[in-house]
């Protein structure tokens, strides 16, 4: 799933993916479209698929398009699980990276806390 969603990008995964990858970004080094195992019964794994992952961190980044108006309980609850395993979520709607400088000095002010 997760492979199927790193060929079929968004144009704003495209965009923010550009300034991320190759360690680009303070030389923090990025994966997309990672899955977090939250819990496993048996052998079932049950996983959230990041858009950006910073493991060096253990910072998660998502951009949310419009369907996330609708499912906002759900990203809260899902942030909330994630930061019981110690993962910090920032979210980014899909519009804000029309000012990329801005998206990029806010990740990088959580990268240096």
């Amino acid at each position: 799933m997760a492979r199927e969603l790193r060929k079929n990008q968004t144009e704003s995964e495209k965009i923010l993916w550009n300034h991320l990858r190759n360690k680009q970004l303070n030389g923090y080094r990025f994966v997309r479209q990672k899955p977090l195992i939250y819990e496993q019964i048996s052998d079932r794994r049950y996983f959230f698929i990041a858009d950006f992952y910073c493991p060096q961190e253990k910072l998660v980044i998502e951009l949310d398009g419009k369907v996330h108006e609708y499912q906002q309980y759900y990203d809260y609850q899902r942030d909330l699980v994630l930061r019981e395993f110690g993962l910090t979520t920032i979210r980014f709607k899909n519009s804000d990276l029309g000012k990329i400088e801005k998206v990029l000095k806010k990740i990088i002010n959580h990268l240096d806390q």
